[in-house]
């Protein structure tokens, strides 16, 4: 079973979510909003592409912050500290498959590669 990690009201999410259903692929949702993210998923995440890909420095949520904030993300410490008290700086959606990133983002292509192998 997948999950696909994210915020509701997220257009990305809602395509992400769309394309699922569409092609009839069991998923889960993991709500940021509700449910947060813990210490140790984005561990893993990390060890998987590394903090750099999972803070979303286009997002409205980063450019938000105050520039002492944003300079002061230089490592995984700071990134994790960061995106648990703010999930929505969380690049998104990303959806997992057996605790292993499936997909980061929204892209067609990369979800037929990913899903139909």
């Amino acid at each position: 079973m997948l999950t696909l990690y994210g915020i509701p009201n997220c257009n990305t999410v809602k395509k992400a979510i769309d394309w699922l259903k569409k092609n009839e692929i069991e998923f889960q949702f993991h709500d940021y909003k509700k449910k947060g993210i813990d210490e140790t998923k984005l561990k893993e995440w990390i060890a998987q592409i590394g903090w750099e890909k999972l803070v979303n420095k286009r997002g409205t949520t980063w450019k938000g912050l105050d520039e002492t904030i944003q300079n002061s993300i230089i490592s995984e410490t700071t990134a994790i500290a960061l995106m648990m008290s703010k999930t929505s700086v969380i690049k998104r959606p990303l959806i997992e498959s057996n605790n292993t990133i499936a997909a980061l983002g929204y892209d067609e292509k990369e979800y037929e590669n990913a899903f139909y192998e």
